[in-house]
């Protein structure tokens, strides 16, 4: 997707969002690696973590899976699964705890019916599909000029797609941050210096979901003006 943004014109629009972007990960990277250097307290695994917390908001029978690969925790609302990746599900840290107890955190989101949560859900068949139409849309348009314009009015479309589920995502990510920080402090699991650890690593995911709202409204922006030449 990255390919058609340089190819097309008003490419330098993207670039704040692009060095936010890269601005964030390295953040991310920086303090994930930290606070996984510190253990908690507590002695509890971010499996073991999760699970009182769910177990706490009567979600007994949710299940709670080990996934490889690095930071691909996740909760899956299909499936109503968390997932949490080896080092967090195993792991005692306070970046493991943390991780999980967000994870968690959308968990209960759920079963709230947290509204920014299910209006995220029903966007995303629409946003897979969006992601996936882009570059077809755009190479077709560059190739036969003469449908250029109706091409970038399709972009446009799934732009606003991609913008609109971004814009939605941060909500609910704040939120599951702090029912995170929120729970595990109400369940005696982490103290007040922990919780600041907690908070860090927290504070720089969310980064991330920000640079990826702002990269995608820049998108946006730069399709719209090249439609209006």
């Amino acid at each position: 997707m990255i390919l058609g943004f340089f190819l097309a014109p008003y490419w330098w629009i993207v670039i704040p969002g692009l060095l936010l972007g890269l601005y964030a990960q390295v953040k991310l990277s920086s303090t994930y690696k930290k606070y996984m250097r510190i253990g908690s307290r507590s002695g509890m695994t971010g499996a073991q973590v999760a699970r009182e917390i769910l177990d706490d908001a009567g979600l007994v029978n949710m299940q709670i899976k080990e996934a490889q690969g690095h930071l691909t925790d996740h909760y899956d609302p299909m499936r109503k699964t968390l997932v949490l990746s080896s080092e967090n599900y195993r792991g005692n840290s306070l970046a493991a705890i943390g991780v999980a107890a967000h994870e968690a955190g959308h968990a209960l989101q759920h079963k709230d019916s947290y509204k920014f949560l299910q209006l995220r859900m029903m966007l995303v068949p629409a946003t897979q599909f969006a992601s996936q139409a882009y570059m077809p849309i755009f190479f077709f348009g560059i190739i036969f000029q003469a449908f250029w314009q109706s091409a970038l009015s399709l972009i446009i479309g799934i732009f606003s797609i991609l913008f609109l589920f971004q814009l939605i995502t941060l909500p609910v990510e704040f939120n599951a941050s702090s029912r995170a920080k929120r729970v595990l402090a109400g369940m005696g699991m982490i103290s007040g210096e922990e919780g600041r650890g907690v908070s860090k690593v927290l504070n720089a995911a969310a980064l991330t979901y920000v640079a990826a709202m702002v990269t995608s409204a820049l998108q946006l922006l730069q399709f719209v003006l090249l439609r209006r030449e």
